[in-house]
Order: C-alpha cells, then structure tokens, then sequence
C-alpha cells in the first residue's frame, strides 16, 4: 500500500509527515525550508510510493481564512500540476502548532529541544496527518 503525506506548510519551514506503508499512523518525517520543498518531495517519491498529499489549511479560530491562505493555496495548485495523479487534501490545521508544542512538553523533552522550531513544525505536519487518518477511517 502507498503512504500518504501530511505537510504543515510555512513561509520559512515546511513540516512533513508521512503515514506507515499500512495508512494506520502518521510518524514526524522532517522540516525542510520551505524554498527546498519541491525537491525534498520529488526525492522521496522517487523512494517511496505516496498517493495521497494532505496539507494544512490555516484558517483562524473563527473558521476564516488566515493570513498565510492563499500562499498555502499557491502551494496547493503548484502541487497539482506536478502531481496530477496524486489526491490533494485539505485538513483544518487550528491548534495543531499549540497541541504540538503540548505534546512536545508532555514528552519530557528539555526546554532547548521545546524551543526547536522545526520540531514543532515537524510535530504540526503530523498532527494534521493523524487526524485526517482519524476522519478517515
């Protein structure tokens, strides 16, 4: 079975995650900065069979669109067309950088390793993943 892939996307770092091969759990890939992402994806296609893309849609606690939208949704669009076999998702990324920091505290992790921004994007792109398996299934 293929993977599916989570990405909490931003200006600066993307976190991505990646489910098992079964589709049962998301697992914390990597953070890339957001310039390299195209290629760090192309790369892991190439190694890995992933069908499924499902990115963070930041929205505000009101459900509106956040400020960062529409440049997640040129993502989004860039992603189609270099994908257009793949199944793009979109999954309500509210809290999830708070949840992380959360889960990343409740860890026991050391305060420096708390302040590791690519961790809680890493920790984000999961989170987004997990629940979108959780909706799924």
């Amino acid at each position: 079975m293929s993977r599916i892939m989570g990405i909490d996307y931003g200006t600066k770092r993307v976190g991505v995650a990646v489910t098992d091969s079964l589709q049962i759990c998301a697992n914390g890939l990597d953070t890339i900065a957001t310039p390299n992402i195209f290629q760090f994806i192309e790369n892991y296609c190439k190694e890995e069979d992933v069908s499924t893309f499902v990115v963070g849609e930041p929205l505000y606690p009101d459900g509106n669109p956040a400020q960062i939208h529409h440049l997640v949704m040129g993502f989004v669009n860039k992603l189609k067309k270099i994908y257009p076999d793949k199944e793009i998702h979109l999954e309500d990324e509210r809290f999830t950088s708070v949840d992380a920091k959360r889960a990343i505290l409740l860890s026991g992790a050391k305060k420096k390793k708390r302040q590791d921004k690519a961790l809680v994007d890493r920790m984000s792109a999961t989170l987004i993943l997990q629940a979108f398996l959780e909706r799924k299934y």
